[in-house]
């Protein structure tokens, strides 16, 4: 029987760097049932997985566990308030561990944490490649075998359903590792309102609204088109969805927070990151998204209905990251007569003196910001730019080229063209690049495994 009672969700995180103090503000003015941290992207993998290559017992947003004595408060005088993230990134045990020893320290060992994994694949591949699964580049066709000895991670996309397990068995705290962003709203709606997994209109209906308020402040005002129309930006509240036992939703925000919420930032939300607006796929259900009806219910109400469901494809998507050999990537500014013409030629200059030096980079990009290049050939400034900035990116498999090619930023300044300053930070500096492996995985070959525990039993784990 499917309770009746509203839920409400609200989404403090966007990614890894979002604002620090929200989570907390958004669980004490939000009267929140759950609160959501959406941390992961592609790029936040590959970072995620040069860390645990330094050290095996990290590989976790490290954020996370320093918010939990934030959040201590907040779970004493909210015994129903839940929280679902995928902190847990490439390594969730390793995560709930370090988020058990700060509970236990605050006095609330007895709160129970459930984790979420089966996701990381990395060990699966080899014996994927001898059986010949395919795991072809989703873009280049390429097979996975051509990266196979420099692969660092591969997490594929899990669903809601083992959040909702964990949450059934009565987890305070859900973490996981790689889900679909839009399950992080889905698994508690699942659990709360018990909803049958082909009742595929209501799971439609809250993955639209997890789609909408994933992204945080995108929903309430952030990079909406009409910025400087939002009232009190700078404190801007973050997005809660009111999800109601169809499936149902308003999108709304604290009560007295900034930014704003109207059909426009909504719709904006939507929109993003979708390919097919027809069939936009998550592990759960593929939601037609184009019966949307967004109704303005006024003051920072926008009501959600409409989305359609169907069953979800029998591919999983799967994000692998490999060691792509070295980068590095530097600026100068450039002022005067023929900046953009002047930075243009700088940089032609650095890669001609790393060639000199003997190295052949293998990529090299040379961008004069100001001069139109952030958005090539669709933006072209009215007047010659008196001020541009010269940005030159590299990557190669060999360091020491990458190396060289640093060392070349500073002589630019007394021996390349005039008007060339901004060069106080120093050189820049070489880092590993990594490459991204986009694949799909039949689902078959995925279990997706939970484990829920207290937090005082975690705290003596050791890893």
């Amino acid at each position: 029987m499917t309770a009746e009672r509203t839920l409400r969700i609200g989404n403090g995180a966007g990614f890894w760097g979002d604002n620090l103090d929200v989570p907390e503000l958004l669980v004490r003015t939000g009267d929140l049932d759950v609160l959501t941290l959406e941390y992961l992207a592609e790029l936040t993998l590959a970072i995620l997985s040069h860390l645990r290559s330094r050290d095996a017992d990290s590989g976790f947003i490290p954020d996370f566990p320093e918010l939990v004595p934030r959040l201590v408060p907040c779970l004493r005088d909210q015994p129903a308030l839940k929280i679902v993230t995928n902190a847990g990134g490439l390594n969730p045990l390793a995560c709930a561990r370090g988020c058990a020893r700060k509970l236990v320290q605050a006095g609330l060992g007895e709160t129970v944490l459930g984790v979420v994994t089966g996701d990381d694949l990395l060990e699966r591949i080899p014996g994927w490649i001898a059986d010949q699964v395919d795991l072809a580049h989703m873009e280049t066709g390429e097979p996975i075998s051509t990266v196979a000895d420099r692969l660092v991670s591969a997490n594929v996309y899990l669903g809601a359903e083992p959040i909702a397990r964990v949450l059934n068995d009565e987890a305070r705290i859900a973490l996981t590792g790689r889900v679909a962003d839009a399950s992080l709203t889905l698994g508690p709606a699942l659990s709360h309102f018990g909803w049958a997994w082909d009742d595929w209109d209501r799971l439609a209906g809250a993955s639209a609204a997890g789609h909408v308020i994933e992204c945080g402040a995108q929903a309430t005002g952030g990079l909406w088109h009409r910025w400087d129309a939002i009232p009190d930006l700078a404190n801007v509240g973050y997005p809660i969805a009111e999800v109601d036992h169809n499936g149902q939703s308003v999108i709304t925000k604290p009560e007295g927070s900034g930014g704003l919420v109207t059909p426009g930032t909504v719709a904006e939300q939507i929109v993003y990151e979708i390919d097919d607006p027809t069939c936009y796929r998550t592990p759960d259900v593929d939601v037609d998204l184009t019966g949307i009806r967004l109704n303005d219910e006024g003051a920072n109400r926008v009501a959600l209905r409409g989305a359609r469901g169907r069953p979800p494809g029998t591919r999983l998507k799967v994000a692998a990251v490999y060691r792509n050999g070295w980068t590095a990537s530097g600026m100068l500014a450039v002022v005067g007569q023929g900046a953009a013409a002047k930075a243009k030629a700088a940089g032609a200059l650095l890669l001609q003196r790393v060639r000199r030096a003997g190295f052949t980079l293998a990529e090299t990009l040379v961008e004069c910001l100001g001069a139109g290049e952030v958005v090539p050939g669709l933006l072209r400034p009215q007047a010659p730019p008196l001020e541009v900035m010269l940005r030159v990116s590299v990557r190669d498999e060999n360091r020491k080229a990458v190396e060289r090619f640093c060392r070349e930023f500073a002589p630019l300044v007394t021996s390349g063209p005039s008007g060339i300053a901004g060069y106080a930070t120093g050189r820049p500096s070489a880092r590993p690049a990594f490459g991204y492996w986009p694949t799909l995985v039949d689902r078959t070959l995925i279990e997706a495994r939970t484990r829920v525990a207290t937090a005082e039993e975690w705290s003596r784990e050791i890893a």
